[in-house]
């Protein structure tokens, strides 16, 4: 019993105050300063009670750094994925904005081009009557569209009617040029918003390859270090094996005590009953399928892919597919609720900040009695598992008042 205690209190020590940081910044390695036991060292503590004692708490210190490390990794996923996430939602953004004024410009350039030959049916017209003289030559040969008005306008007194098509003529030509100098700028960001986005892919890859090398290295140790204890405590390895995943999901779990306390921000009904049970149904439709970056079905998800396209089902528009866009769009609609008051269907966000603006890095959908649904990253399917309160932020969304 000793020994569950000490493995409790290190694991929970080091999960809180081990100095992770989740911004993508590197975590020095627990382990650096801590080799691992050999066979012959258990064996050789088994004959003594001090040594068995302390071979237990070295054992036990190594597991709780070896949960420390994963669980840093994991949240470094799900913070990579979310960049990735916003990355792309701000390439698409703008693609789409490159692709309405690329269809405004071939609209300005045909109305630029019916305008000049307005222009020449005019100057034509004043050549036959006779009056065209210095007009006609700056209109032939002029490179400005507001040098040829004023010349047109201010020494030949052209009827009120012309004047009317010679500057709408110039309004238009310098439209279509206002437009294709946004077009070009557009183009110009664009380039840099889709290279941001690669970038963005291939970090959050990088972070899923490297945590799901860490968990495989993880499960051979933990194989290890379980018959090493179930050695030294004389008891079989699957209990052991029990014992230490108990608590080390406690851990995971049980980082703050209870509900984080907010203000209420404004008045929030009830949920829709009948469009949260949809999105419930849909949800649970895809429990153990696989977490695939980006992924928003049919059969591979992300944690706001499925959160977006479960609330889609049920005919409710949530955000963009990404998590932080998801808050903003709830904080937008006035739907935030403390989290002590969420309800069934509500959404929760997890953020490395306590910033109201700041980054949310994964999103989940509260089932209520403490549980919720979510796809948390590359190394977990679709899944309904306790609430976890750690980096929880203190306010949920009701997507349907």
């Amino acid at each position: 019993m000793k020994a569950l205690k000490s493995l409790r209190k290190r694991v929970l020590a080091s999960v809180m105050v081990a100095g992770l940081t989740f911004g993508g910044i590197a975590v020095q390695s627990a382990l650096a300063d801590r080799p691992y036991p050999s066979e012959q060292e258990v064996q050789d503590a088994r004959n003594s009670v001090t040594k068995k004692k302390a071979m237990i708490e070295r054992i036990q210190g190594i597991i709780a750094d070896l949960t420390v490390e994963q669980v840093d990794l994991e949240k470094t996923a799900m913070i990579k994925a979310e960049k990735y996430n916003q990355a792309r939602d701000e390439e698409a953004a703008i693609a789409a904005k490159v692709t309405e004024l690329e269809k405004k410009v071939a609209a300005a350039a045909a109305e630029a081009e019916q305008a000049q030959t307005q222009l020449a049916q005019i100057a034509s017209q004043m050549w036959r009557d006779g009056s065209a003289g210095t007009s006609l030559n700056l209109f032939l040969n002029s490179d400005k569209a507001g040098n040829l008005l004023y010349q047109l306008g201010a020494q030949e007194k052209i009827a009120q009617s012309s004047d009317q098509i010679y500057k709408s003529a110039i309004q238009r030509q310098q439209y279509a040029s206002s437009l294709e100098s946004q077009l070009k700028d557009a183009k110009a960001e664009l380039v840099i918003k889709t290279q941001e986005a690669k970038t963005a892919l291939q970090e959050a890859e990088a972070a899923a390859a490297e945590l799901r090398t860490k968990v495989e290295e993880q499960k051979a140790l933990n194989r290890t270090f379980t018959a090493q204890l179930a050695t030294l405590e004389n008891i079989s390895e699957s209990l052991e094996q029990q014992r230490i995943q108990g608590l080390i999901d406690e851990a995971r779990q049980n980082n703050l005590p209870g509900p984080i306390d907010a203000p209420s921000l404004y008045d929030v009904g009830p949920p829709s009953t009948d469009k949260v049970n949809i999105a419930f149904a849909f949800a649970k439709q895809q429990l153990g399928e696989r977490y695939v970056l980006g992924g928003m079905g049919p059969n591979i998800w992300d944690c706001s892919g499925i959160t977006k396209a479960s609330y889609a089902a049920a005919g409710t528009y949530i955000g963009t597919h990404s998590a932080t866009n998801q808050f903003y769009n709830m904080a937008g609609k006035r739907r935030l609720v403390p989290i002590k008051e969420a309800v069934p269907g509500d959404l929760m966000w997890y953020s490395y900040t306590e910033d109201f603006n700041g980054d949310k890095y994964h999103v989940v959908m509260y089932l209520g009695d403490g549980m919720m649904l979510e796809a948390p990253n590359p190394m977990r399917t679709v899944r309904i598992v306790p609430l976890r309160y750690g980096d929880l932020f203190r306010y949920a969304g009701r997507p349907t008042p």
